[in-house]
């Protein structure tokens, strides 16, 4: 992912925003009305200085004298323009929060499904919390910049024109200085936005690494404390959010340069205005009333030139954001999900072959050597290795969390690269080690295994399993909730209902990666009932650490170093010097102290 946001990171500001937008096309809907009532809002503000222009020169000092009815009627108009502005402003608001709401949410569902396309060895290359980063801390920023920043930029460009075209009218000498004033200013901003905009993409980075830094501290919480790394632990958020400090103070602070040099330019070109157009009016080309009204036009002209400092600020904050999100849109699955040209297997007994399977992951050396294996239909195998041997890799490839760099996985004769995901994870399904569960109900955890099971389901699928007497003795049964990350179970408890889910599913092929979490014995023999259970009927294949799963497996595949050094059953094995012996006398040893 890393390169691919580079590539995101090299196009330039333009080229970001339209593919930004163009990801969301709700940007755009309704948007010729915005734009029109923009145009009434926009042309609204010019009504004051052409009222205070008539009633100087028509009705203050009109012949005879101040003509009362002129100035009261124009005032009634001014007022009702300015009332007719605001209801314009407030409509082109809320058809302009809708727009980039609904395509801010659009953004946000694209990246989020995307993040989950991409294969478990990409999202690992990135911190989870910098992952999180750019579907909610980047997008935000977008949507400051798309509420605020792009009503501004609407507003801003009409205002521009109108003040421009109207300043030209009454005094084309006194717009042509005001325009002189401000045109080094104007070069000098596209130059200046280079900077800011590489200045805020390192504010995002360090924003993701901040998030990335919290998060991991706050979930490895009871981890951190058990080793006494407080102090270590502070020290490295505290590290992150100063990086993130002196990143987003760079970045303000080219933005404040921009500030001052508005300020003076403004200052100058009003000034200008006051002596040339004092001079005009002395010589009779311009009338008391045409300065005062060029004087608020210069207000509205500047207006715009002061807030395009801030609209740069947000806009160069969101392209950086943009760019990060596209970042992961513009990442490729590199396991992809074949969608219609894939296969629908039909339900029944799998049969599973490796033939000259070989891995390595990105950057490292090789962790599968030319695995050839067959394994038959409704049979447990047992997969045992020493830690590093290729024993979980085995696993992921034969449920396509990784596709191999060499050979090919092939189920009920089928490559697994050409098997719809739907079809795969359904016949599929893997219980890793960890046995993750969500912070829900009891029954919620177990039901994602089959999403339409209902209560009765649950609790044939628990007594079934075995699981009858420990569901009975839980404080609320199958609404009892689990806490993050199941933090409210024991690790024994957690594998039980890791399994429960596994069994509800019904899948024909169950991957079972065991934990190496000790339990007590009353939940190792539940454990081991439910493993029966589990895996009465169809191909299992377990990632064996405990002794009894070995030996109650049909056949033994024995990993060193990346290949396949034994296979047979345990009765076999056992007797024959070679890994699986050692292996199996250390269980015995472990077990007897």
């Amino acid at each position: 992912m890393t390169a691919l946001s580079e590539v995101a990171a090299r196009e330039g500001a333009l080229s970001t925003l339209r593919r930004g937008i163009a990801l969301s096309p709700e940007f755009k809907a309704g948007l010729a009305g915005t734009l029109v009532l923009a145009l009434v809002a926009t042309a609204g503000r010019i009504v004051v200085p052409i009222a205070v222009q008539q009633t100087i020169d028509k009705g203050i000092t009109a012949d005879g004298g101040p003509d009362v009815a002129f100035i009261r009627n124009t005032a009634l108009l001014c007022a009702l323009a300015v009332l007719a502005t605001a209801v314009s402003a407030y409509c082109m608001n809320v058809r302009l929060y809708k727009s980039t709401e609904s395509g801010l949410s659009s953004l946000r569902v694209k990246a989020f499904r995307h993040v989950h396309d991409l294969s478990m060895l990409t999202q690992s290359g990135e911190r989870r919390g910098a992952l999180v980063s750019r579907v909610t801390g980047d997008v935000d920023q977008i949507s400051q910049f798309m509420q605020w920043g792009g009503l501004m930029i609407i507003v801003s460009l009409g205002q521009l024109v109108v003040a421009s075209v109207l300043m030209a009218v009454y005094s084309w000498p006194l717009a042509l200085l005001v325009w002189a004033a401000f045109l080094p200013l104007m070069l000098a901003l596209r130059w200046f936005q280079r900077l800011i905009s590489a200045a805020y993409t390192r504010v995002r980075e360090r924003m993701g690494d901040l998030l990335a830094a919290v998060s991991e501290s706050v979930v490895g919480a009871s981890v951190i404390r058990a080793h006494a790394a407080e102090e270590r632990t502070a020290e490295k958020v505290d590290q992150t959010v100063d990086e993130a400090r002196r990143a987003q103070t760079r970045a303000q602070g080219l933005v404040a340069l921009t500030f001052p040099s508005t300020e003076l330019v403004a200052a100058l070109a009003t000034a200008g205005v006051v002596v040339a157009g004092t001079l005009l009016g002395i010589g009779g080309h311009l009338t008391a009333g045409k300065l005062v009204a060029f004087l608020f036009l210069v207000t509205l002209f500047v207006s715009p030139m002061q807030t395009a400092t801030e609209v740069l600020n947000e806009a160069q904050n969101a392209i950086a954001g943009w760019r990060r999100v596209l970042g992961v849109l513009d990442t490729e699955p590199d396991v992809a999900d074949p969608g219609d040209d894939g296969q629908v297997l039909p339900r029944g007994p799998i049969e599973v072959r490796f033939e000259d399977v070989g891995f390595a992951y990105p950057g490292g050396p090789p962790v599968l050597h030319g695995v050839s294996a067959s394994i038959a239909p409704r049979s447990r195998v047992a997969i045992v290795g020493e830690t590093g041997s290729g024993k979980t890799t085995f696993a992921k490839l034969l449920t396509r969390l990784m596709d191999p760099v060499s050979g090919r996985v092939l189920v009920d004769g089928v490559p697994l690269d050409r098997i719809r995901f739907s079809s795969l994870r359904e016949r599929i399904v893997m219980v890793p080690q960890d046995g993750f569960l969500f912070d829900a109900s009891l029954a919620d955890n177990i039901r994602y295994g089959r999403r339409d099971a209902t209560d009765a389901d649950i609790l044939l699928a628990l007594t079934e399993l075995g699981l009858g007497d420990w569901l009975a003795g839980l404080p609320r049964g199958l609404e009892t909730p689990v806490g993050q990350r199941g933090e409210s179970l024991s690790a024994g408890e957690r594998q039980l209902v890791a399994l429960a889910r596994a069994y509800l599913a019904d899948p024909d092929l169950l991957v079972l990666d065991e934990a190496t979490s000790a339990v007590d014995p009353a939940t190792e023999v539940r454990i081991q009932r439910a493993l029966d259970g589990v895996t009465r009927g169809r191909t299992a294949i377990a990632i064996a650490h405990r002794l009894s799963t070995a030996e109650a497996a049909d056949e033994v595949i024995v990993f060193d170093a990346g290949r396949i050094v034994q296979r047979g059953p345990h009765s076999e094995l056992v007797g024959r010097p070679g890994v699986y012996a050692d292996l199996h006398e250390s269980w015995i040893s472990q077990r007897t102290l």
